[in-house]
């Protein structure tokens, strides 16, 4: 982990709020020269800070508006029963997170699926099919009412 100073901040809230700025724009917004800006986002980069820049796709215009919350318990929580399930989590392209838990449920999925006859499908095909699995409990997204993929860095005040 590196300092990060307020211009550091300050440069990686305005690429997470969007990415494809130019360098001349960001220099601009930060108030650096481009070569001096520059400078920075290669340190940011180098450092793993921004772990990489992505393109966020509506999940309705490619028919995956239906979020599902999936609790999996295993049947052992032996590194091999883990490492199992969790290379096999990733072959599930519906798969947007999988997240180790703690508490009454091993692992919390989020999947992204076109309505309940194609999560009856990944269930079929994926989820009771990988290994160690003792128990699925799904929940289905309503409304979507806040999300981000932003983290909000705070700038000291000058």
């Amino acid at each position: 982990m590196i300092d990060l100073d307020t211009i550091d901040r300050h440069i990686l809230n305005q690429l997470q709020a969007d990415a494809q700025l130019t360098n001349a724009d960001l220099a601009d917004r930060i108030g650096l020269s481009a070569s001096a800006c520059l400078r920075r986002v290669k340190r940011l980069e180098a450092s793993g800070v921004v772990a990489g820049y992505v393109l966020l796709v509506e999940p309705l215009a490619i028919d995956r508006a239906l979020d599902v919350f999936v609790e999996i318990t295993l049947n052992s929580q032996s590194e091999t029963v883990l490492d199992a399930f969790e290379q096999a989590v990733g072959e599930c392209p519906e798969v947007m997170s999988c997240h180790l838990m703690a508490g009454d449920f091993d692992y919390q999925l989020h999947l992204a699926v076109a309505d309940t006859a194609d999560y009856e499908r990944i269930h079929k095909q994926y989820l009771s099919r990988f290994p160690g699995v003792d128990r699925i409990r799904s929940a289905f997204a309503i409304r979507t009412v806040y999300a981000t993929t932003k983290h909000v860095l705070e700038t000291p005040a000058p």
